[in-house]
């Protein structure tokens, strides 16, 4: 088992994966914190659209 997790292609694919959760979480807390950007923190980016 430690032989699968050492090899290149087993860590490229899980760096790829971790950075593409890690990315897409910090994108969905600058939405989340863009919602409360007025004091009414009710409207959402797209609502006027």
């Amino acid at each position: 088992m430690k032989e699968f997790f050492n090899r290149p292609t087993t860590r490229y694919w899980f760096s790829f994966i971790g950075k593409t959760i890690f990315y897409f979480a910090v994108l969905l807390i600058l939405v989340y914190l863009y919602h409360y950007k007025s004091i009414q923190g009710g409207n959402f980016i797209y609502n006027e659209f």
